[in-house]
């Protein structure tokens, strides 16, 4: 892998995390685009998961720090409540993940990926739109039922092509919870089950031969931490506004795209 794919795909990495895009179907793209094979390239891959993460606890370290110090209180009340919530909701994509990563795995290595990646975009352009139009009544935080069904949303999204942000996001503002706190439990949500398949992938030994080389896992981890950093800031602000319909309309035409190339 040369600097530059790797400077590409850390890109791709942190900016699409956050923004309601997908990132399994823009990564899948742009390994499309470079020749690039990430199941070759596991510790690459695990190297841009953490600096996801890292740019998480960066852009949102109040609220990361209040679910540690709440949970580890180990005293009822609101941020033990909260962090409660955070571990329940990732129960459903923690089950998928174990039980289906293998299906997944070989649908990306299939030869009509990039029709799996343009269906899911489309529904991911359905889903923010869906969310962009209702107007339910604003909830001030999110209940034990919503957790679990956005929980549930995060799981769904583990199929390559839908946005995990823009699905869990899109699922918070339909049950009628204020943007704010949606867009933060969303990114909140994610921190765990990302630490957790990498660690598995070190125990499983994925990381013993690193299929790439120091420079470009450095400049990988860069990019995807800086692009992450400020992809993060800017999602909470544009959920904040309302204008997750722009993305809806990005989705539909990538999806089509995606879907075109397969085809034609």
């Amino acid at each position: 892998m040369s600097i530059f794919e790797a400077l590409i795909l850390g890109l791709v990495q942190g900016l699409t995390e956050y923004l309601p895009v997908s990132r399994s179907g823009h990564l899948q793209i742009a390994k499309e685009l470079l020749g690039v094979e990430l199941t070759d390239n596991i510790a690459f891959d695990v190297v841009l998961h953490f600096a996801t993460v890292l740019s998480t606890i960066v852009v949102l370290w109040p609220a990361v720090k209040r679910l540690f110090t709440g949970f580890f209180s180990f005293r009822k009340g609101p941020d033990m409540t909260y962090a409660l919530k955070i571990i329940a909701s990732m129960i459903p994509v923690g089950i998928v993940g174990f039980l289906l990563k293998d299906s997944f795995n070989a649908m990306l290595a299939s030869d009509y990926v990039m029709v799996v990646v343009g269906s899911m975009l489309l529904l991911t352009a359905l889903l923010l739109t869906f969310a962009h139009y209702a107007k339910p009544r604003q909830k001030d935080s999110i209940s034990w039922t919503d957790a679990m069904i956005i929980g549930t949303a995060q799981a769904a999204a583990t199929m390559p092509g839908l946005s995990r942000s823009g699905t869990t996001i899109a699922t918070g503002l339909i049950l009628g919870n204020k943007r704010a706190v949606v867009a933060e439990f969303s990114f909140l949500m994610v921190i765990l089950p990302i630490l957790g398949e990498s660690l598995l992938d070190v125990l499983n030994g994925s990381l013993s031969n690193m299929g790439v080389g120091l420079l470009p896992l450095a400049v990988g981890f860069v990019a995807s931490f800086v692009s992450g950093c400020l992809a993060c800031k800017f999602m909470l602000g544009i959920v904040q506004r309302g204008k997750l319909i722009w993305f809806a309309i990005y989705c539909a035409v990538v999806g089509l795209i995606a879907i075109g190339s397969y085809i034609f």
